[in-house]
This record gives structure tokens, sequence and C-alpha cells, in this order.
């Protein structure tokens, strides 16, 4: 096992919340379509049981207003709770004062649910780039530690290739981000964090990039994936188009054995406690 701990993140959203599906599914249609999100996040929670993983549950607030029982699981196991926006809409398309509204109200039910300050934020698709910068400083105001929104690859749906690989404040005035992991190779940010690319690629050169970035780097990483990748038998939607079907129904049956058995061959924390010594100076202004 690397004596190098690192950082285990779930966004917990439904397999009918994510953007791959946005162009075909509307959010007004949201509660016409069977939730598994309870059901997938506690079989999650029933495997960092088994191996004494603790975790960060980056949360949707429109999840948490209705499964209450959830939220309260993931705070009474000794996880970190943490924010991922409202309803999952992209913060390049809010203006301040709506992101604002967002922000506030989501951490306001997760403390309301769960009794625990809620201090970490990510982004829907990690949709925090250049453009809107604007979101460091909101989130600070209203009370946010840190963000963890950033994901400096290529994308066609998010990056910011140009950021910087570890923690740092984009904004005198904001909160600290601290983005997703990559590996840096022939000029270029290689994703190296979970998500679709953790089903689609080799395990194997996940695995070397991991230990490269705790091993060469000396730098913890960081590992999301979603409550509906664990789960092969989720309703399939019709609509979806040829990538959108690739991204997100690939590999979905091997998913649980390679969560096993990263959860086996490396150490994992919550993110507030893997990042603790850069986020201990790094106070919110509002409490």
């Amino acid at each position: 096992m690397m004596s190098l701990t690192n950082a285990m993140t779930v966004d917990v959203e439904d397999y009918f919340q994510v953007q791959a599906f946005a162009h075909c599914i509307d959010r007004a249609d949201w509660d016409r379509f069977p939730p598994r999100v309870e059901r997938n996040t506690n079989l999650i929670l029933d495997q960092f049981a088994a191996a004494g993983t603790k975790a960060t549950f980056f949360t949707l607030g429109w999840v948490a207003q209705r499964h209450p029982a959830l939220i309260r699981r993931i705070v009474d196991d000794g996880h970190e709770l943490a924010s991922h926006g409202w309803d999952h809409t992209q913060v390049h398309q809010q203006d301040p004062e709506t992101f604002r509204a967002d922000v506030r109200r989501t951490r306001a039910l997760l403390e309301d649910l769960s009794g625990v300050r809620v201090g970490g934020y990510r982004a829907a698709t990690f949709s925090i780039t250049d453009r809107t910068a604007w979101a460091f400083p909101i989130l600070r105001q209203e009370g946010y530690t840190y963000s963890s929104s950033i994901n400096p690859i290529r994308h066609d749906l998010y990056g910011m290739p140009d950021a910087p690989r570890t923690p740092f404040r984009p904004h005198a005035d904001g909160v600290m981000e601290i983005p997703m992991t990559t590996v840096r190779l022939r000029g270029r940010n290689w994703p190296c964090s979970g998500g679709g690319y953790f089903r689609l690629l080799p395990d194997a050169l996940y695995r070397a990039g991991l230990r490269h970035v705790n091993g060469r780097e000396g730098q913890p990483g960081i590992f999301y994936f979603h409550p509906w990748e664990i789960d092969p038998a989720q309703p399939r939607v019709r609509d979806a188009g040829w990538k959108s079907r690739l991204r997100h129904y690939t590999n979905l049956s091997r998913m649980a054995a390679g969560l096993d058995r990263l959860l086996r061959d490396f150490a994992w924390d919550r993110m507030d406690r893997v990042y603790a010594p850069v986020l201990s100076a790094d106070e919110p202004a509002v409490a």
C-alpha cells in the first residue's frame, strides 16, 4: 500500500442528472424517472465501511432534499459531506447572483439535514473556468472553505488545461481550489482522477499514473466517481446519442470490483483531511 494518502470522492447524483444526458432529459422531468441514487450510494457506503475507507461526498441539494436519510448516514459513517450545487447546473450557465443563491441554498440544506458544517464544493461538470472565476470569492463569502471544481485537462465538455496541477488560490479573496489529479507527459496534462476515464481506459494505466503522482511528485491524488457508475442495471436512456451512451454505460459492470482493488492497494481519506495542510490557513470569511 502507498504511504501517501489520497482523497476519495463521490459526486452524488442520479443517472438521469448527468451532463451527457442534458440534451435529452429536462430537469422538469427528473421526478418522473425511477430514482436509484439512494440505493447505489448506500452500496458505496457499505463498500467503504468494509474497506475502512472515509471519503468526501459532493452531494446535489436536489438529491439531499429527497433523500434526507442518506445524508444522515453519510455523516454518521464518518464521511465528509460537501456541496455539488443544487441541480447540476453548470456555473457558466448562471450569473453571479444566481450562483450565489444556488450554493447558499445547497449548503443551508445540507447543514440542516446533517448537523455538520459544509465547507467543500465541486461544480457540476468541472464548470469553473477563467470566465467564471468570479465564483471563487462568492464561495468564500458564502462560507465555503475549498473548491474542487477545475480539471486541468482538455475535454469537449470541460477543462482548464493551463491551470496549476496542485492546490492554488485563483482569486485573492476566494477559496482554495484543489484541482483534479493529472499526469504531465509530453507537454500536456493527462487525466488521472477517475470518472469515466477509469472505466474506459486500462486499469493499469490509472494505477501507474497515481503511483507517479504519489511517488515521483510527492503529491496526493484525487479519485472521483458517481453512484450510477456501480449500477449496470440502471434504466437505459433511449434518446441519448452514441457518444453519451459510450461515456455513460461502458464497463459499468466492472466498476465495483475496480473500486475494491483501489481501496485495497492505495490509502484513501476525506478531502478535508488529505488537504488539511493547505486548507488550515484558508478559513472562510463567513462562518
